[in-house]
């Protein structure tokens, strides 16, 4: 609901601040003397393109501020929570206009940009017909509305769920077709590299293993030499072990004396003289494999320029080359596997895809009987409004595939004939700005039951009408402002009498200047108001007599 507009340095208007009610509210006024600044500035607040030909001449700035309170469980509120603002109960978005080109705009005082303005403007108000493209006149909307009429989210509900669900099999299968078609491109290179891993035959850890070996056997002499002399230390004729042997004997021989206190030597010198036996024995099979094959240095060589070479060809490291032997391997299997996994993939593809046609075909027979009904309803209506002539059709045709989505496959169009004969078009393309209003007006009264609370604006919907023509637009403005806050700017007295409250915008000479204000009628100056819009500028008993039975035609 629309609580509260501020309004600064608007053109004609210096300084305006405007709280409004609930219901149908009125704003009347002579020609030029502002209501359409007052739309224009609205506009502004929620999320138009910048005019900056409307910041009031010898002002360097303008501001719009308009006060909200959303509904409950609006997606509002969502809305601000993604964009990092705190969700209140009361919204204010203010926009300006700045002399420098720049127009900021914030929500509750927080920066934010023209398009969440206006995704979030679009939720609070219509100004129908006012702006191209917005209410009724967004073709965007006319699906989501036709689908709020049928009251049919479940079935909308698991539409999109066919829709995700075809689009995952969907990107299955082709992800799974680009790799078998890259696969088999490549198949006869797989082949081969696999066949020279598959000889080599790679194993972990073999070039650190083979570096060690070849250090080894490179130092052999040396090594030989060196083991020799260790070999001859430990174990030879003056070396370690007879000498250790020779006093584990010694020992032996004593522990009858001093057995207590000789056993634990004993013991010791018995395990030293037996692991100076097993470090003889080693030195000794190590010296053997040095003298037992003088080849090993060339094989040991040869296979590192194997294993380096394959690892170059396929730009890895050694130690890599036994996972992309199990790659390609499992690569090549995949390829000859690949005809039954595709052949699964293209089944569940088409399972997937009858599921969304299934349900679009449901969704799209609830929406034809839907617009139907909707359609009877609003040609009931036009007849009152002067549209006797006029026929209305609700269009739901099926897209081309390519533009299918989880909203299913139509597209709504609502098409209008304003004369017998006349091919129906798009309602803001077949009807002039009169006819167009009073249709707005027909729809909004059809559809407002399933429409999510919000306010509308009527702009001169009775324009070129009179009489009982205008007393049906007020009958049915009035309709409209029991479910919803809708304001309407009229120069209707029937109009102006419909409402709940009413105010008055005019327009004087101030300061060498021209001024627009506007204020809230009382219920006496109401009477004068609507006597006025009756008779002229002279306004006589009979036209206030007249004023008064038209308000109270809505009292009680």
């Amino acid at each position: 609901m629309l609580n509260a507009l501020s309004i600064r340095n608007i053109v004609l208007i210096d300084r305006l601040d405007l709280e409004f009610s609930g219901g149908l509210t009125a704003l009347t006024g002579e020609t030029g003397a502002g209501k359409s600044i007052l739309l224009d500035a609205l506009g502004l607040a929620l999320g138009a393109r910048a005019d900056f030909g409307l910041i009031r001449a010898g002002e360097d700035r303008a501001s719009v501020t308009a006060h909200f309170t959303p509904p409950e469980g609006s997606r509002i509120f969502e809305l601000l929570d993604d964009a990092g603002i705190s969700p209140e109960p009361d919204l204010y978005l203010k926009r300006q206009l700045r002399s420098d080109g720049k127009s900021p705009a914030t929500i509750n005082d927080e920066p934010v940009s023209v398009q969440l303005l206006r995704q979030i403007g679009d939720l609070l108000l219509e100004i129908q017909g006012q702006f191209e493209g917005r209410g009724l006149l967004d073709q965007t909307s006319y699906l989501p509305l036709i689908d709020r009429a049928c009251q049919h989210d479940d079935a909308v509900s698991d539409l999109s769920d066919a829709w995700s669900d075809w689009a995952q099999a969907r990107r299955a299968l082709q992800t799974r077709q680009a790799e078998v078609e890259k696969s088999r491109a490549e198949e006869d290179w797989l082949r081969d590299a696999l066949r020279q891993l598959d000889e080599l035959a790679p194993q972990t850890d073999e070039e650190d293993s083979l570096l060690e070996q070849r250090g080894f056997h490179a130092n052999a002499a040396r090594l030989a030499e060196a083991l020799s002399e260790s070999y001859e230390l430990l174990a030879g004729e003056t070396g370690a072990e007879p000498h250790t042997g020779r006093a584990e004997r010694i020992i032996e021989r004593q522990l009858d004396i001093a057995s207590s206190q000789l056993t634990p030597v004993y013991e010791t010198v018995q395990r030293a003289q037996l692991e100076l036996a097993e470090a003889a024995s080693q030195i000794k099979s190590i010296a053997e494999q040095l003298d037992g094959d003088p080849a090993q240095l060339t094989r040991i060589d040869d296979r590192l320029h194997e294993l380096r070479a394959q690892a170059r060809k396929h730009s890895t490291e050694v130690n890599q080359l036994p996972e992309l032997h199990e790659e390609l391997r499992n690569r090549l299997m995949a390829v000859d596997d690949s005809a039954s996994e595709l052949a699964e993939l293209s089944r569940a593809e088409e399972q997937a895809e009858a599921r969304f046609r299934s349900c679009a075909d449901l969704v799209s027979s609830q929406r034809r009987a839907t617009a139907a009904a909707l359609d009877s309803h609003i040609m009931a209506e036009l007849p009152p409004l002067k549209l006797e002539a006029a026929t209305f059709s609700t269009a739901v045709s099926q897209l081309d595939e390519p533009k299918w989505s989880r909203a299913g496959w139509d597209k709504v169009s609502f098409e209008a004939a304003t004369n017998p004969g006349m091919t129906p078009g798009p309602i803001d393309k077949i009807a002039s700005g009169g006819e167009l209003a009073r249709f707005l007006l027909a729809m909004k009264v059809v559809l407002a039951a399933n429409e999510p609370p919000k306010t509308l604006i009527f702009d001169e919907v009775d324009s070129g009408v009179g009489g009982a023509v205008a007393a049906a637009v007020g009958n049915r403005l009035n309709r409209l402002g029991k479910t919803m806050q809708t304001l309407v700017i009229t120069h209707s007295p029937q109009v102006a009498a419909a409402a709940q409250s009413h105010f008055h915008i005019s327009k004087s000479a101030v300061d060498g200047g021209t001024i627009s204000q506007t204020r809230e009628l009382s219920e006496a100056e109401r009477i004068d108001e609507i006597a006025r819009m009756l008779s002229g500028q002279e306004v006589t008993e009979q036209a206030r007599a007249a004023a008064t039975s038209l308000l109270d035609a809505y009292k009680g």
